[in-house]
């Protein structure tokens, strides 16, 4: 019989390093599983092969979670975007929690099982309606029996709120991760007043994920750790930024950019960049740390590399690779056999490679959040007579 995991509270609070995984529907959206605008996972039902090969390369990378690829699985947003004539919300929650346990099982790692914002919180549906659209998938993560829970992905801490309430009656930990930066939640709650209130409703683990680079990501969380802790209150905290660098970034994050999700290749971290951000969430005193959208198994391994020393091993991804590009002593041309060091990678200032590409882009200011009009939710596809609207409303932003 194999010996039971350690869970996730007993992890941290023993001081333990825990790395998650990274960035599902990115990943999966380049791969042709998941449609882009939507986000929904469906691709959990539907293509399973592609969903436990994802979860198989990040735990060979590091992770020590396997997250169910359930974002955006509540029955509102798949029955807004047209997903529960082929499968039920049920079906793809199930099927998520079953892949998630099967690559688990094949190492030292945990599942979570995470649920997001909803269309109809932005909706303004009640309290109770959004708690009842959480209810239905926590009780498939009970009844598949997973480690923990994590509410993910919030603009709003009053939903979040909301969320975690309900994830505590499954007397399962639980984690709580907003998408903001330093400014705080959509509605200008700051982030330390945004992880008492989550702390307070009952999340043993706080922080941040998506919408911002790792440099944003670990600020924001500081500034969480120092609202709780002024607050007299104790928490662990958690990191799950984007692998895109994002400076020029307005509160609502990567979404208002230009380049978003088409062309933001360019913005993409090195395994290098990752490096520096594992150390310094560590250093900020972050103790769960992982990503979000365009994190690949590579920058998870790059992240448990850094970490080997604390953690006292490296990841079984790491066997062909090496740590600080080692491999290349083995290189054909010694220029290239010369750069198999540290400090070579830690200095260097990559070149984009584009031709007069601008360094910062001009996010799209929209400045509309719950309750306003543009963001009432609605099944049909968008409208060429209200893309006009839009349209010509961005050039008047211009």
């Amino acid at each position: 019989m194999a010996p039971t995991k350690k869970g996730i509270l007993e992890r941290l609070d023993a001081g333990e390093l825990v790395i998650g995984d990274g960035g599902f529907v990115f990943a999966l959206e380049k791969r042709g599983y998941v449609k882009a605008g939507p986000w929904t996972p469906e691709a959990a039902a539907e293509h399973p092969e592609a969903v436990r090969q994802l979860h198989r390369e990040f735990l060979r990378a590091g992770s020590n979670v396997m997250q169910t690829f359930t974002f955006y699985a509540s029955d509102d947003k798949l029955e807004n975007r047209g997903h529960t004539q082929r499968f039920t919300g049920q079906q793809i929650n199930e099927a998520a929690c079953d892949l998630a346990r099967e690559v688990a099982n094949e190492g030292d790692a945990l599942v979570a099982g995470g649920v997001s914002q909803t269309p109809s919180y932005l909706s303004c549906k009640s309290a109770d309606d959004v708690k009842a659209i959480f209810k239905k998938q926590i009780d498939v993560f009970v009844q598949k029996n997973v480690d923990f829970l994590i509410a993910e992905y919030f603009e709003h801490v009053e939903e979040a709120e909301w969320a975690v309430q309900v994830l505590k009656t499954s007397g399962k930990p639980v984690a709580a991760t907003l998408c903001i930066g330093p400014e705080g939640d959509l509605n200008g709650i700051s982030p330390g007043d945004c992880a008492v209130r989550l702390v307070k409703a009952g999340a043993k683990i706080v922080g941040v994920n998506c919408h911002f680079d790792p440099e944003t990501c670990v600020k924001t969380v500081k500034l969480m750790k120092e609202g709780v802790e002024k607050a007299g209150l104790k928490a662990h905290y958690m990191s799950q930024p984007l692998a895109y660098h994002t400076p020029d970034c307005n509160r609502q994050g990567f979404i208002d950019l230009p380049e978003f999700p088409f062309s933001l290749e360019p913005r993409i971290l090195t395994r290098w960049d990752m490096q520096k951000y594992a150390r310094e969430a560590f250093n900020a005193g972050i103790r769960y740390i992982g990503g979000c959208c365009g994190f690949e198994p590579y920058h998870i391994r790059a992240v448990a590399e850094e970490l080997a020393p604390e953690r006292g091993l490296l990841p079984p991804g790491s066997e062909k690779h090496g740590t600080w590009g080692s491999g290349l002593d083995m290189h054909t041309k010694p220029w290239v056999r010369a750069r198999a060091r540290r400090d070579y990678w830690e200095k260097l200032k990559p070149a984009s490679g584009r031709p007069f590409s601008p360094a910062m882009s001009a996010p799209d200011s929209w400045g509309v959040t719950k309750g306003h009009a543009d963001l009432m939710q609605q099944k049909e596809a968008t409208s060429q007579e209200q893309l006009k609207v839009l349209f010509d409303r961005a050039n008047k932003c211009r």
